[in-house]
């Protein structure tokens, strides 16, 4: 039998019987919160509820948003034309990049301080060249003809000339375009001072599949997209996304494009031949990469991502990265650009992988921790500054027209979704499921018909012939016409002729079919 509690009060109006007991008082509330397990209670502290809460204080009531003429104006047009409008800057940005960057950049290529290796000394040709192209060949000299080659592999000399064989070295494979037109400038100078004809040396020819050396720059290129349009739909669409939600797709991304570009560029159309799992780990680096670069900087500019994006990663990198012409035919800044571009360390890996010319790995591996590390930092701070500026909007109420645009599209295709269903006898519902109108409520505007959209249903307005449609087999006893049921409504049914029935039910119990005579 269980006992009743002693600390507990009773709250019954029953009124006490004579040698009863007296009902125990309410226990006296605490004053101090109860001990937690394992810990000593402190004393003094008050108990939770104890004390009237502090009155919250109200947030200010945002001022109406104030929108200027031209904004009102354009809120009047149709919410698709609105967003249409809303992205004209695209096509009109690619068309100031393309002018500003390739038609600059690549209408008029000319050579300015090219390095010569020089073996030894020649006054005479270096004079010569002085005088007849200022400012185009810059002359070092070397003591080691070895020493000459291995700069020339490096790309860090153009080509080098030995005055005592009145030979040139050169290496296609690092800068096709240097390795076929220094040679032919400077044997120009070299007849008109009168000396022969020199010969040329290669020391890295280019394979037959790449027979102009523009495979890396194309490769290169793609690499970069593929980086850049990962995290830049991740800024456009993914705001609310954690950093570590972003840096899985932008990994996982990076992995899947890194493996499809160069399946294609390699064992599919054979422009590389080889070095497969070593591309792919450079390339899914360097997306990577770039990828976090773009991802930070989405924090910042929102939607407009696609245009520094494409500012770094494309309009300047393509054409400073020395893949098309080196940067000693570049005009400025491009020749600058050639040293931080993401694009000049790409081309070189590349080359030094499959080709075996250019600088080592080093410096492509410290530009690439460069973009990554910036990327990183540009994410840590983006965010916090995203989410005040998120808050911000949220509290005061502003919008902008991009938002009031989806906004007024969305209402418009619902009242068109609705409208659409009517007209097919349906409507939508509150909760979303779809119920058929009745008769009386349903008329379709259509319902005359024409000949593309016919009746209600899509149907013909008039009947069809219904009946036993007659099969004319070849001449033969017994192969006379006959008839074969066909399928019909209750609704389409047409007046029967009265003769007609004799022969339906005479021909009923007679088989049908190819087989029917046999």
């Amino acid at each position: 039998m269980s006992t009743p509690r002693n600390d507990v009060p009773r709250n019954d109006d029953t009124p006490e019987r004579p040698g009863a007991s007296r009902p125990t008082s309410a226990p006296k509330p605490r004053s101090t919160r109860p001990s937690a397990r394992g810990t000593k209670p402190r004393r003094g502290a008050k108990v939770a509820g104890s004390s009237r809460p502090a009155p919250r204080r109200q947030a200010p009531v945002p001022e109406p948003q104030q929108h200027g003429a031209y904004r009102r104006w354009y809120a009047t047009l149709h919410p698709s034309l609105q967003l249409i409008g809303l992205q004209l800057w695209m096509p009109l940005f690619f068309i100031v990049g393309f002018c500003l960057c390739y038609v600059f950049a690549f209408h008029a290529p000319h050579p300015h301080d090219v390095p010569i290796a020089l073996v030894g000394s020649d006054p005479t040709l270096v004079a010569a060249v002085q005088k007849a192209l200022p400012g185009e060949f810059v002359f070092h000299t070397y003591d080691s003809l070895a020493a000459a080659k291995r700069d020339v592999l490096a790309g860090s000399m153009a080509v080098a000339y030995d005055p005592a064989t009145n030979e040139f070295f050169k290496a296609s494979a690092h800068q096709f375009q240097v390795a076929s037109l220094v040679p032919a400038t400077l044997t120009a100078v070299l007849t008109g001072i009168g000396v022969a004809s020199p010969t040329v040396t290669e020391l890295a020819p280019l394979p037959a599949w790449d027979e102009y050396g523009t495979v890396p720059m194309y490769v290169m290129l793609a690499w970069c997209i593929g980086g850049y349009m990962v995290a830049m739909f991740i800024g456009i669409m993914g705001g609310p996304l954690r950093h570590r939600t972003r840096m899985a797709v932008i990994v996982v991304g990076g992995l899947v494009i890194s493996l499809i570009t160069n399946t294609l560029a390699g064992p599919v159309v054979g422009a590389i031949h080889g070095h497969w799992i070593q591309l792919v780990l450079i390339a899914w680096g360097w997306i990577v990469a770039i990828g976090l670069a773009v991802n930070g900087l989405s924090y910042f500019v929102g939607r407009f991502i696609a245009a520094p994006a494409m500012i770094c990663f494309v309009f300047l990198s393509m054409p400073s990265s020395g893949g098309a012409y080196p940067k000693w035919f570049m005009p400025e800044p491009f020749a600058w650009l050639n040293n931080v571009v993401v694009g000049s360390s790409m081309v070189d890996m590349i080359k030094h992988q499959i080709y075996g010319v250019g600088p080592g790995p080093a410096r492509g591996l410290i530009t690439m921790g460069c973009y990554a590390a910036a990327g990183l930092v540009l994410m840590y701070f983006g965010k916090k500054w995203w989410e005040r500026r998120r808050i911000r909007a949220i509290v005061t109420g502003r919008t902008t027209m991009f938002q009031d645009a989806n906004t007024a599209n969305r209402e418009f295709l619902g009242k068109e979704r609705d409208a659409e269903l009517e007209r097919h006898g349906l409507e939508s519902t509150e909760t979303g499921t779809l119920s058929v109108l009745s008769d009386d409520d349903w008329e379709d505007a259509r319902v005359s018909g024409d000949v593309f959209t016919g009746g209600r249903d899509g149907l013909e307005i008039e009947t069809t012939p219904t009946g036993r449609i007659p099969v004319q087999r070849p001449g033969g006893a017994g192969t006379g016409p006959r008839t074969r049921p066909v399928p019909r409504t209750e609704g389409s049914r047409a007046p029967v002729r009265s003769d007609t029935s004799a022969r339906v039910e005479a021909t009923d119990d007679q088989p049908h079919g190819r087989h029917a005579d046999r």
